[in-house]
């Protein structure tokens, strides 16, 4: 169901010039419309009634999030709200660019089609972990649980179903299909179709060269003998101590693209192929 845009959060990539030009040039264009504007991080347009705030400020009046920068600011946008609130990604000053849709010379094009209601949802799974009561923000990509002291290979135990491996090994991998791209790829897993809901367990260096494995979205439960370090999309790090379970399990909300058109083989026309 398409709706009506009343309110926009733009997330920039910080430290980017092109990137802070880039919103504050949508901001003027929807504030000329009326469209409410927050940002981050926070600047002023020249219609002082749709002057723009904070992103918490305005959360409850947001029906569309833009993220201006690489796939590294998309993330940080889908964890800045962890709810349905589309998010509408334009590859500024990004590497590959994954995750976007358009690229910078296409902003009239795109914000005119989003406004005019021609686009579709693209909706993701995301994974949340939690450990000793406390849930961490959900991951659109991956969660790596990685060793902490580089001296000593911990054995990592993986629970899933009614089943157990243990191995040593450097750490695990949990990644979605849209994270088959990120570090999954550069792991030796598969390119997986980002529309199907599935998880991939990759074993980092492990000693018997435990293969990766793709399952049902279901909960995985894991255990390490030593301190771990727990990472969420490459950006949110924490520190999990010897023995405390760390429990993966699905998102109870999908994360939710805005897409113009479709593409067939998006992940590998985006890594170039």
């Amino acid at each position: 169901m398409i709706k009506k845009i009343g309110g926009v959060a733009i997330i920039t990539k910080n430290r980017n010039k092109t990137a802070y030009e880039a919103s504050e040039y949508i901001a003027k264009i929807l504030s000329r419309k009326n469209i409410k504007v927050s940002s981050i991080p926070p600047f002023e347009t020249s219609n002082s009634k749709n002057s723009c705030s904070t992103f918490t400020s305005l959360v409850n009046e947001i029906d569309l999030i833009i993220a201006l920068g690489g796939d590294g600011t998309t993330l940080r946008a889908f964890r800045f709200h962890p709810s349905d609130i589309p998010v509408f990604s334009i590859n500024v000053g990004g590497t590959r660019g994954i995750l976007s849709e358009v690229k910078l010379d296409q902003i009239d094009y795109s914000i005119d089609a989003i406004l005019n209601g021609n686009y579709y949802y693209d909706e993701r799974i995301r994974i949340q972990a939690s450990s000793s009561d406390k849930f961490f923000l959900p991951a659109l990509n991956d969660i790596l649980i990685f060793r902490t002291n580089l001296t000593n290979t911990p054995t990592l135990t993986i629970k899933f179903r009614d089943g157990t491996i243990s191995q040593r090994m450097d750490g695990i991998l949990v990644s979605t299909s849209t994270g088959s791209t990120g570090h999954s790829i550069s792991l030796g897993g598969p390119v997986l179709h980002e529309e199907l809901n599935c998880l991939i367990i990759n074993p980092i260096a492990s000693l018997n060269k435990l293969p990766s494995i793709i399952i049902p979205p279901e909960e995985i439960e894991i255990y390490s003998n030593h301190q771990i370090n727990l990472i969420i999309d490459g950006q949110d790090k924490f520190l999990i101590e010897e023995n405390d379970p760390i429990k993966i399990t699905r998102f109870p909300i999908n994360a939710r693209f805005i897409r113009l058109r479709k593409r067939g083989f998006r992940q590998l026309e985006k890594l170039g192929f």
